[in-house]
Formats: structure tokens, sequence, C-alpha cells
């Protein structure tokens, strides 16, 4: 069970979860309807998890990668492939219980999610599937309003260069590993520096969309989010004086935490 736990990508998974909760609860979703976009929202990113770990086995244990269990004896490939299939199929049904707009689009974005796994991760359209999966995450929560709002274009925006900037931060640490295995995304192609410096500017864009963009901007979570997003950045440049790769990937993360946080804050106004 922990092997299995453990093959699901658990913090990526948690916290996509934790986001679509609370994106659902500030935009007026009620308790219901927030814990089903939660399940709906867990379910798929259990799925595309397994999915990863699956079908990644054999790369993950050319390399022997111990962080993941599929290289070794601890679960079998079976039992993954199971869950990943089982936990597709929950998703579907709290998807579309969701609404049938609104969980079309949730599954679409879960399949951008397997289509990554399965071939564009080998590529350059590698961010695709991130840019497309995560902008729809706020549709999928308002249009489970009455009326069946679209969310304002910011929230897309926002959302797509969010999931861009986190594709970029989460294959850093295993780039080399990528490029000896012939994973060539468009992050392992423009290289570590030029990929610190793509996740940054993503991160940073999707700041100022979030901060800026939404009617009645100008407010104390635009005041506090850009001075924490300067913050960091100015502290990864003290960090870059002992080790630029440390410093970068630390502010990164940082950046990314403080979007996540404006944007769930700014859920009131997503319509």
């Amino acid at each position: 069970m922990l092997a299995l736990i453990k093959a699901c990508h658990p913090g990526p998974t948690a916290v996509v979860t934790a986001a679509g909760c609370a994106i659902a609860a500030t935009a007026g979703r009620g308790p219901g309807g927030t814990l089903l976009v939660g399940a709906a929202v867990l379910a798929g990113q259990l799925s595309i998890g397994w999915s990863n770990d699956w079908i990644d086995r054999a790369r993950d244990r050319a390399i022997g990668r111990p962080d993941k269990p599929l290289t070794g004896d601890s679960v079998a490939p079976r039992t993954v492939a199971v869950a990943a299939f089982t936990a597709l199929a929950l998703c579907a049904a709290l998807s579309l219980a969701c609404g049938l707009l609104a969980g079309t689009v949730h599954l679409l974005a879960v399949a951008c999610g397997w289509l990554y796994n399965l071939r564009l991760k080998l590529g350059a359209a590698s961010p695709l599937p991130f840019a497309v999966a995560f902008g729809l995450l706020p549709a999928f929560v308002t249009l489970g309003l009455p009326g069946h709002p679209w969310p304002a274009w910011w929230a897309l925006a926002a959302g797509a260069l969010l999931g861009t900037g986190a594709h970029f931060t989460n294959v850093l640490p295993d780039l080399p590993d990528d490029l000896a295995l012939g994973v060539r995304g468009l992050p392992q192609r423009l290289g570590p520096t030029w990929a610190r410096l793509g996740a940054a500017l993503l991160l940073v864009a999707a700041s100022m969309v979030i901060a800026l963009a939404p009617e009645r901007s100008g407010g104390p979570i635009t005041v506090t989010g850009l001075a924490a997003v300067g913050v960091a950045l100015i502290a990864g440049l003290v960090m870059a004086r002992r080790s630029v790769r440390r410093a970068a990937f630390t502010v990164i993360v940082a950046v990314a935490l403080i979007d996540l946080v404006m944007f769930v804050a700014q859920g009131g106004r997503l319509v």
C-alpha cells in the first residue's frame, strides 16, 4: 500500500487536489460542490500519477531510480495499472456528477495528463498538456455553478501559466536522467539554465496576471502577493552566491506557492 501511494506522485496530487477544493470553496460551490470537485480532481490526479509510473517503468528501471516503486518488487506493474484505470473510471463518474459541461471539461484536462504520459513528454510540445489542463481547472469549478458560467479570461490565462511553469519546475531535478533516456521535452531541449529561467518567467507572469487582471484589483491581495514575489526573488539573488542551482529551484517553488495562494484568494472574482 505504501508503494502504491508513493507511485501516485503524492506531492503534486495533494497540491492540485487542495487547490481545486480551495478554488471551489472561494468561488461559491458550497460544501457539497467543493467536496465533489475535490473528489473528482483527486481521482483524476491519482490516475495521472499512477499511469505515469506504469508507463515509465522501463525507463525508470534502466537508470535504477530508487524513488520509483516499480523499479523494485514493492508493487506489481499490474497493480499500478489497475489502480490507474480504476481511478480514471471514478474520475469520469465524479466529474460528470458536477454537470455534463463541467465534467467534460475536467475529463479533457485529465486526458491531457494521460497524453503527456503516453507521448507528449518526449517532444517539444511537452508544455501544451499542462497549459490546457491547468487552464481548464477554474472552468471545471465555475461551470458547475448556477448558470454554468465560464471563468474570466485572466483565470484561464493564469492557470495555463501556472501549469506550464509547474512543468518546467517539475523536470528540473531530473534533467540529466531524462536526456540520458531520450526524454526531450521543451525544458530538456532548452537545458538547465534556460529551463530555470523559463520557469521563473512563467511564474512571475502568472503573478502579474493574478494580481492585476481581475476587476477591482489593487487591494491587499495584489500588494501582499506581489511583495511576497519580490521578496522571494531578492532572497534568490542572495542565495545564488552559494549555489545558483539550489537558489533558482527554491525561488521557483516559492513563487509557485505564492501564485497558488493568490489565485485561490481571487476565487470570488472568477466570474
